[in-house]
């Protein structure tokens, strides 16, 4: 069990008040109707499933029940920040992987403190 950081509550609260709703960031078509069968397909079925820094989209479903936007590593599970729906992250895979090439930890050198997980493993 671990603690997710709310950012709409402020306050770190058990992992079971929470639920993954999928992959953040997704831009729905300016035009539905101008789409083609296969764009449109891509836009409803097909999201990204990479090894490494992910940005998800979780609703704190027991709590506010707000959404809001995750950084998650999804080797370590590791959640790098938490952020309110409508802005951009600032963990990345590219400042993570330049943080590597550095030697720097990623979500401090983005400037994430304040909303970094510590230690937060499943």
């Amino acid at each position: 069990m671990f603690q997710i950081y709310c950012p709409y509550c402020e306050e770190l609260r058990e992992e079971e008040e929470f639920h993954p709703k999928g992959q953040a960031h997704i831009a729905r078509p300016a035009d539905p109707e101008a789409c083609s069968d296969e764009e449109w397909g891509d836009y409803l079925f097909f999201r990204d499933n990479p090894r490494g820094v992910h940005h998800e989209l979780w609703v704190h479903a027991v709590g506010c029940r707000k959404f809001f936007n995750v950084t998650r590593h999804t080797v370590s599970y590791e959640i790098l920040e938490t952020y309110r729906m409508g802005e951009q992250p600032t963990v990345t895979a590219e400042s993570v992987s330049r943080a590597a090439e550095t030697g720097h930890d990623a979500a401090r050198a983005a400037g994430a403190e304040t909303t970094r997980q510590e230690g937060v493993r499943a």
